[in-house]
Formats: C-alpha cells, sequence, structure tokens
C-alpha cells in the first residue's frame, strides 16, 4: 500500500510540469500580445518603442526555453506576476478570493451528499416505489434546469417576492443559501441516480447472496457491504465535482455577485488581463491533480485491492 501510495505521489509531479508547460503554450500560442494587453489595461498608447520596452521588461524578447525555465522558477516561489488591471500581485487576489470560492463549494457538496446519499440508498432499496419516482423526478429537473434560470427564479421568490434572503454578495450564512441550492440541484440528480446504478448492481453480487444464505440482517448486508462498494464511483464524481467548485463556479458567482475565483477569471479573460488567466489555468490543473489523487487514496482506504490490482497489472 505504501509502495502504491508513492508511485501515485511520484506521477503527480510529471503531471504538474506538463499542466504548466501546456499553461505556457498557451499564452504563446495566443494571438494577444502581452505586451500589448498591458498597455492596453493601462490605459497608454502601444507605440512600436513602448511595445518593445515591455516586451523586454517582460522577457519576451529572449528564447522560449529561457521563458519557460524562468516562469518555473516564479512559479517556484509562487510568483505568478502581477495583474495588468489592479497592478496587484495576482498570487495574493487569488488568496484573498479562493475562501469564497471554498465555502461555496463546499456548502454545495454537502447539502448534495446529504440529499443524495439517502435518496439514492432508498431509491435503490425500494426500486419502482414512490421513492425511486421521486429520485427520478429529481434527477430529470436537475439534469433539464439551467443553473442560470434556476438562480434567477430562485431570486425571483425567495429574494425579491417573499425578500426572505439577501439577492447578491457574500455575508452571512443568509447569502449563501440561494447560490447553494442553485448548485447542489445538478450534483443531487447526478449522484441519487449513480448511487442507486451502483447499489442496484452490487445488489446482483455473488457475495450479497451468499451473506442471506448465511442469515446475515438484509440491513447488514446493505449498509455494510453493498453501500461500501456502491459508494466507489460516487466518490470518483464527486472528487472531479470538488476540483470543478474550487475552481470557480462562473455562472453562479456571476448571477449571485459572488466574489469568488470564477467571477474573478471571467473579469480577466474580458480585460485580457494574462497573468490573472495564466494563474488560474494551472491552478485549475493542480486542483484537478489534487482533488483525483485523494480520491484514490480514498478508494484504497475502503478497497486495499485496488494496490493489489495495481501490482498485478505491473
Amino acid at each position: 500500500m505504501i509502495g502504491y501510495i508513492g508511485r501515485r505521489l511520484l506521477a503527480v509531479v510529471p503531471i504538474v510540469l506538463l499542466a504548466t508547460l501546456v499553461t505556457f503554450a498557451l499564452i504563446h500560442i495566443s494571438p494577444v500580445d502581452p505586451a500589448e494587453a498591458y498597455l492596453t489595461a493601462a490605459h497608454i498608447y502601444p507605440t512600436e518603442e513602448v511595445l518593445a520596452q515591455k516586451r523586454h521588461e517582460f522577457g519576451l524578447d529572449q528564447p522560449l526555453i529561457v521563458q519557460y525555465v524562468h516562469t518555473l522558477g516564479r512559479l517556484v516561489q509562487l510568483d505568478f506576476g502581477t495583474s495588468y488591471l489592479t497592478n496587484q500581485p495576482v498570487w495574493e487576489e487569488i488568496v484573498s478570493r479562493f475562501p469564497a470560492t471554498a465555502e461555496l463549494a463546499l456548502s454545495s457538496i454537502l447539502l448534495s451528499i446529504v440529499v443524495s446519499v439517502p435518496l439514492g440508498i432508498a431509491a435503490a432499496v425500494y426500486r419502482n416505489s414512490w421513492i425511486d419516482m421521486l429520485s427520478r423526478i429529481i434527477a430529470y429537473l436537475g439534469a433539464s434546469i439551467p443553473q442560470f434560470w434556476l438562480g434567477y427564479l430562485l431570486i425571483f421568490f425567495f429574494a425579491v417576492k417573499l425578500d426572505w434572503l439577501p439577492v447578491e454578495g457574500r455575508g452571512d450564512w443568509t447569502n449563501l443559501v440561494l447560490p447553494t441550492i442553485t448548485l447542489s440541484l445538478v450534483l443531487i440528480a447526478l449522484y441519487t441516480r449513480l448511487l442507486r446504478a451502483s447499489m442496484l448492481d452490487q445488489m446482483q453480487a455473488t457475495y450479497v447472496q451468499y451473506g442471506r444464505m448465511r442469515g446475515l440482517h438484509e440491513r447488514t448486508i446493505m449498509l455494510r457491504h453493498v453501500l461500501k462498494m456502491a459508494l466507489m464511483p460516487l466518490i470518483s464524481s464527486i472528487g472531479m465535482n470538488v476540483g470543478r467548485l474550487l475552481t470557480g463556479t462562473i455562472i453562479v458567482e456571476q448571477v449571485f455577485s459572488w466574489p469568488g475565483l470564477g467571477r474573478y477569471f471571467v473579469e480577466a479573460i474580458f480585460n485580457r488581463d494574462i497573468p490573472v488567466i495564466q494563474c488560474y489555468v494551472l491552478l485549475a490543473a493542480c486542483l484537478f491533480i489534487i482533488c483525483n489523487l485523494l480520491v484514490d487514496l480514498i478508494q484504497l482506504w475502503m478497497d486495499p485491492r485496488i494496490s493489489l490490482k495495481g501490482q498485478t497489472e505491473q
């Protein structure tokens, strides 16, 4: 098991390097000149002399391999440059906005798990019952309703008509209710159907029939054996969604004026703020890598046979 964890940790290093290389390449393939973008954001007319000066200042007149090595050196020190728009260090702005995004992401994940796990278990155990039909309706609504439309609908009823909850911004827990519900509906739909399908598949396995033959209680079989194995694909899906949510939910943050990474990234795109875009893309890649690694470790803890399979494959 320790060897498997070590191999997975070592595999992260080349993936992160590849992410830095792709991010670096995207910036240089883009038709946007970083020097010109900086001057435009600073409201300075981009003459040839000024452009040449800024390109030299940014190191853009050096060979690409030299620029990439310098970029890696800055990234190791968490130096992503200065925002063209605000003239503030990009990393400090990212760090200041990350708690808002993390708060919204974790609340959405927790709400979706609290609702979908019991509902998915009940839908599988009581197949074709009214609970199963309810889970299908929720799944249909979650997959059909666009998040921006749901967000505006919740604002109209609970903020404008009933005046129960605030419309926008980040404050106390009341500001978190509407965006959390907006994000959670599609996750509840996904997790409920995924858990239901996984449990139904596990209920047909041989070990379930063997447990019943041994006289084990049905609740013991379901909760201690079937549910444990059925949670594996659900954990994988949660890990992917955590990575996506931690990088900012662009639509929901725009609808509710939530001061998170997604909204910050949209503003950077509109203003061609290249250091912010570069930092965001690399941060998103790293967060997905970390989430996938944590999912693998959790699944290994739940099912140690995973490491044995990895050794067998080698």
